[in-house]
């Protein structure tokens, strides 16, 4: 028996794939406050579909929103800081960025570590090394100050430790052996200059530490109960890692959910397609948001640049824009009358309003139902039935509130809106970014993705819509075609013109030896990049770098990859600011027997398109390579619910995916 699960845990519901001996099974159970209950609950579940024990499972990958929602809730661990003397405000001080240049209100976020916790000690480095060490005393003081405080975890980041971590290190393990807290190293978290952004980075991992750790040790004990194997975390770098490593390095999950989403979008995308686009976008909407990311050259889009809730994270991560539109989302009218949708979200608890629960206030999911996108037979996630007239009335009351004529008028305009709050996301990642989406494909997954996907492709002139055989579970069937990833990072400022590759090689050579996995093996694939710039700019491009690296190469990737980003080239002198290295160590999903067809025509029911009524047929969805159908109609499953629109038409490929094309006059 060979069995792999992967679970993903949202906002309301946690997404379960379990591929057992070529059989897969996809389920949904609704997420829990304590995430692990619900992922136990859902891998209960999907064996006993499948008519396997939970002891049979001999791979077990995981996701989850720990740690993003700590950041999200502010109800991650108390933290202090310690410093170089001198630099206790680091994080208050920032950057002189404004949040919204133009809003004379806006506010930045709380630091997250509180004044009366940060402590300075005496010690200093310098850009050429240890010119002070710790002062003993001083340190013997700290240790009974941080002894007294209410601190539950500790950041040591000291100035220039990128360059000589000697001094943070030598602190670091003083507090771990007297402190009961957890301690984080700016050196380990995050080896690279800027102390700002280093220091928050360092402090993000210290903030959500202990509930990661307490997380999966619930996790391990509840998985080990019924025989599981130890979970594989997702890592917010589209990479695995075994959950001993993630306990130690928590920061690297504040994007784990969305990660597995975009690599299992790039694993269902074929080929073929792959070359008919400069590529993809990836469209995943959930019950509390929706997420966007790229897909350029067969690839996952990376970042090192990226902000939770407005701090700084630099560690290595999937590009993913979010926002607050989701099948739960809230819609409600603000002080001028105008009609908004989200941030706020319903949840699982009670849910939307067509849930049954108690829910009463108007979300996007009972729009859609009203609008006829959902059926009122519908058991979503196979088990939770619909109530219409409770999304009705929630919907009228809406109505009433924004001065629009009935229920239906108010849920034309929620879909609206959130497709508009969508949009934007959308170009974020595409025309912001230099990039034409009309030739990109869309990639819509996620419960509520393929209801939505044709919708905003028309907006955005996409001509084509890809929804994964598994589009309702994407993000959990993601997890099991995750490589287990790693990444290593080292400053290294220099004019390019003044390095060799010599030197540079001996630098990757440290970096590959700091990775968690042997490099030389035979399965590890190591993948060397470097951070450069034009003299004078305060930010970097990275690029790939050979094998030998070749410092002449180095210099016309970064000026290839600056005219597609800028538009331009400079006559100037070109910078390494870092060196990077990642190891992939390849996993695949186990090959699997697409379900067998139950294409069959459910019934029909009325849909509004563009503010006409449509009779709109509704199917089973089907799962027969080459069946095609024209729009309008609704096509089924228990994860999701595909919607295509008039002069749409939606066609199965070999791999399960339906292709939706608009039919051009």
């Amino acid at each position: 028996m060979t069995a792999a699960v992967g679970v993903d845990v949202g906002g309301t519901f946690t997404d379960v794939v379990l591929v057992a001996d070529g059989t897969l099974t996809t389920t949904k159970v609704p997420s829990t406050a304590d995430q692990s209950e619900g992922v136990i609950r859902g891998i209960e579940k999907a064996c006993a579909e499948a008519g396997i024990e939970p002891a049979e499972v001999s791979e077990f990958s995981h996701a989850m929103t720990v740690s993003t929602n700590a950041l999200l809730e502010g109800n991650g661990a108390e933290t202090a800081l310690v410093t170089t003397e001198g630099f206790r405000d680091v994080l208050e001080i920032g950057r002189q960025t404004r949040p919204d240049l133009y809003d004379l209100g806006a506010e930045k976020p709380e630091p997250l570590v509180q004044r009366r916790n940060r402590f300075e000690l005496p010690e200093r480095t310098t850009t050429a090394g240890v010119r002070d060490e710790p002062d003993p005393d001083a340190l013997d003081d700290l240790v009974e100050q941080l002894r007294a405080s209410d601190a539950e975890s500790v950041v040591v980041s000291f100035l220039h430790a990128y360059v000589d971590a000697s001094n943070e290190r030598q602190v670091a393990e003083r507090l771990r052996e007297e402190l009961d807290a957890s301690v984080s190293a700016s050196h380990e978290v995050l080896n690279e200059f800027r102390e700002y952004e280093r220091t928050s980075t360092a402090a993000v991992d210290a903030y959500v530490t202990p509930a990661i750790d307490s997380y999966i040790g619930r996790l391990e004990e509840r998985a080990a109960d019924l025989g599981l194997p130890q979970p594989r975390i997702m890592q917010s770098n589209g990479g695995i890692a075994a959950a001993s490593e993630i306990r130690s390095h928590a920061v690297q999950t504040v994007l784990s959910g969305p990660a597995a989403g975009v690599v299992g979008a790039n694993g269902t995308v074929t080929a073929g397609e792959n070359e008919s686009f400069e590529g993809f976008v990836t469209f995943d909407m959930g019950g509390t948001s929706s997420d966007v990311s790229l897909i350029r050259d067969g690839s996952v889009e990376r970042t090192t640049d990226s902000e939770i809730e407005g701090y700084p994270v630099r560690v290595p991560m999937v590009d993913v824009n979010t926002v607050g539109a989701g099948g739960g989302s809230i819609a409600w009218v603000d002080s001028g009358g105008a009609l908004r949708v989200g941030p706020k979200s319903a949840g699982s608890e009670p849910g939307p309003a067509c849930y049954g629960r108690g829910g009463e206030e108007p979300t996007v999911t009972d729009a859609n139902l009203v609008l006829g996108y959902i059926s009122e037979e519908t058991q979503l996630g196979g088990e939770l039935g619909l109530d219409v007239e409770a999304a009705v009335a929630a919907l009228d009351r809406l109505a009433d509130e924004a001065g629009l004529g009935s229920a239906l008028e108010a849920a034309q305009g929620v879909f609206r809106i959130a497709n508009a709050n969508m949009t934007r996301a959308i170009r974020s990642v595409t025309v912001e970014r230099g990039h034409d989406p009309r030739e990109f494909g869309l990639v819509a997954f996620g419960g509520a993705g393929p209801m939505h996907a044709a919708a905003l492709a028309n907006d955005l002139n996409i001509g084509t819509v890809v929804i994964p055989h598994v589009g309702g579970v994407l993000s959990a069937y993601g997890l099991l075609d995750a490589d287990e990833t790693y990444d290593a990072v080292r400053t290294y400022q220099t004019p390019l013109s003044d390095t060799t590759s010599t030197d540079l090689e001996t630098v990757y050579d440290r970096l590959t030896g700091e990775l968690p996995v042997d490099a030389a093996g035979e399965d590890v694939t190591v993948r060397r990049s470097a951070d450069l710039r034009y003299r004078g700019q305060s930010f970097e491009l990275e690029v790939d770098a050979g094998r030998p690296v070749d410092t002449e190469a180095l210099r016309a990737a970064f000026e290839a990859t600056h005219e597609r980003v800028y538009g331009y080239t400079a006559e100037e002198p070109v910078e390494v600011v870092n060196l990077r290295a990642a190891a992939a160590v390849p996993r695949s999903v186990p090959e699997t027997d697409l379900a067998t067809d139950t294409f069959d025509e459910l019934g029909e029911h009325t849909a509004v398109f563009g503010g006409e009524e449509y009779t709109t047929p509704v199917y089973q969805r089907p799962m027969t390579p080459g069946t095609t159908l024209g729009g309008p109609a609704v096509l089924e499953q228990d994860e999701s619910t595909t919607v295509v629109p008039p002069a749409w038409e939606a066609t199965v490929q070999e791999n399960g995916s339906i292709v939706l094309t608009e039919v051009r006059k």
